[in-house]
């Protein structure tokens, strides 16, 4: 009697996908104030594993058989360039006298950076297929959704459900807060603080936004998908972050934007819907976010930023080309900065500057182009999604130290990969038309020396 052939083992079955869906559920369900213990260096997991997903790219490009992609794409020559000014500057730092506190922060912020921009491109060459695209973004959407409804029961019930969350081998370097604006409660889910709660929620709803539509599209469930809309929604709302309100109209604006016909009507109700039911449901919410921005000269949170922008530019003056070396300007030491362009000039100078922002315009190109050379709705409903992503990440950088946090700062080095990955689908899938009858300069070359030849 024959018998049915065994299924492969599930480590045989892991792709390049799979293992940054692992990233992703390590990202946003570990808590971000777990690190590795007994080890002499503050050490996240999810460093770690983005390390080996580096050395694991690294071995991929060794050969043929693994279905990585290889060649040029525009996201990835600026993740590498990033990669690149920042070893200068750690080279150029460590040149010179540094006390061993900041020296010891400089060698671990070489191995986040290292790690952070292997993940990019690790991303960048393993989701080659739409299939596989699917599947690493809906995982994005649910863990974001999980990390969400963390925060709504911090925020409703006061109730800390990380506690639970412990791992073996793993130590908290915080105790969980939770700070208060205005009587209202900011949850920060299991991320590091509300701000980064609040921009990581917004981050995801464009995702979840195009796969409900999808699933409405296709006549399949959406419960699920309207489920995760409305806790990431939420998640961003009651952050009491101006950051995340900002960042909630760019994705609002993206997608109005990108969406075409009765569509629009349909984002534009749904958003007015879920704002009036976050105002039954909690009063007194919208007051206090109306607030957060009628009393933006007064208010003491901005204010205190500000003020330390001209002690800032004095830093900036001694190191302007290459800084002081990326993590080693403590606040503790020296002053708190909530900007991540001025805290990037002190630590990496111009030239870390330079590729940083370059790194997220990159990505938005590659997202614009997509829209531009795809025919495919759902591609170019992602790609919006994708120019949302890289929006929030340079409005965040100007509000809030970015790269400081560790799961915004792995989300956007992740989502410039991604949109590298997309611009890699859409060419797949939109191959130019061939050109017939131009002749290239390279020909008419040899045409000439065969023809001096004869």
């Amino acid at each position: 009697m024959p018998t049915a052939p065994l299924a492969e083992p599930i480590w045989k079955r892991i792709d390049g996908a799979g293992l940054v869906c692992v990233y992703l559920a390590m990202l946003l369900i570990v808590p971000a104030r777990l690190v590795f213990s007994r080890i002499p260096m503050t050490l996240a997991p999810t460093i770690a594993f983005a390390a080996l997903l580096g050395v694991l790219w690294l071995c991929s490009q060794l050969v043929d058989t693994l279905g990585v992609a290889k060649g040029h794409n525009a996201p990835r020559v600026a993740l590498a360039c990033f990669l690149a000014a920042n070893l200068i500057t750690y080279g150029v730092a460590t040149r010179r006298y540094l006390p061993d506190d900041e020296l010891n922060l400089a060698d671990s912020g070489m191995i986040r950076i290292t790690a952070m921009t292997a993940l990019g491109v690790f991303v960048c060459d393993t989701v080659t297929v739409r299939e596989r695209l699917n599947r690493v973004l809906r995982v994005l959407v649910t863990v974001i959704a999980i990390c969400a409804g963390i925060g709504l029961v911090q925020f409703a019930l006061d109730l800390d459900l990380t506690q639970y969350l412990n791992f073996p081998g793993l130590r908290a370097t915080s105790e969980y807060s939770n700070p208060e604006r205005a009587s209202f409660r900011r949850p920060s889910g299991t991320t590091n603080h509300p701000i980064e709660f609040g921009v990581v929620c917004a981050l995801a709803i464009p995702f979840a936004a195009h796969y409900l539509f999808r699933a409405m599209d296709r006549g399949e469930p959406r419960w699920l998908w309207a489920l995760c809309l409305c806790a990431v929604g939420g998640g961003a709302l009651v952050s009491l972050s101006r950051t995340a309100i900002l960042s909630l109209a760019v994705v609002l604006l993206v997608v109005l934007a990108t969406v075409r016909g009765r569509r629009r009507l349909v984002v534009a109700g749904m958003s007015l819907g879920f704002a009036s039911a976050a105002v039954l449901a909690v009063p007194g919410l919208f007051g206090t976010i109306y607030a957060l921005f009628a009393n933006i000269d007064t208010d003491p949170s901005v204010t205190s930023r500000t003020d330390d922008y001209d002690e800032a530019w004095r830093h900036i003056a001694l190191h302007p080309v290459s800084g002081r070396g990326f993590g080693t300007f403590l606040p503790d030491k020296y002053l708190i900065l909530d900007n991540q362009y001025l805290m990037t000039l002190i630590e990496t100078g111009w030239i870390g500057l330079v590729t940083f922002v370059g790194m997220f315009v990159v990505g938005l190109y590659a997202a614009v182009r997509v829209c531009v050379i795809s025919r495919n709705r759902e591609l170019r409903s992602l790609a919006g999604a994708m120019i949302s992503a890289m929006l929030i990440a340079l409005i965040s950088a100007a509000t809030f130290d970015l790269l400081s946090f560790s799961v915004i700062a792995g989300l956007s080095f992740f989502s410039v990969g991604l949109c590298g990955a997309l611009l890699r689908i859409a060419r797949a899938e939109n191959p130019p038309p061939a050109r017939i009858g131009r002749v290239t300069w390279t020909q008419k070359f040899k045409a000439s020396l065969k023809a001096g030849a004869e």
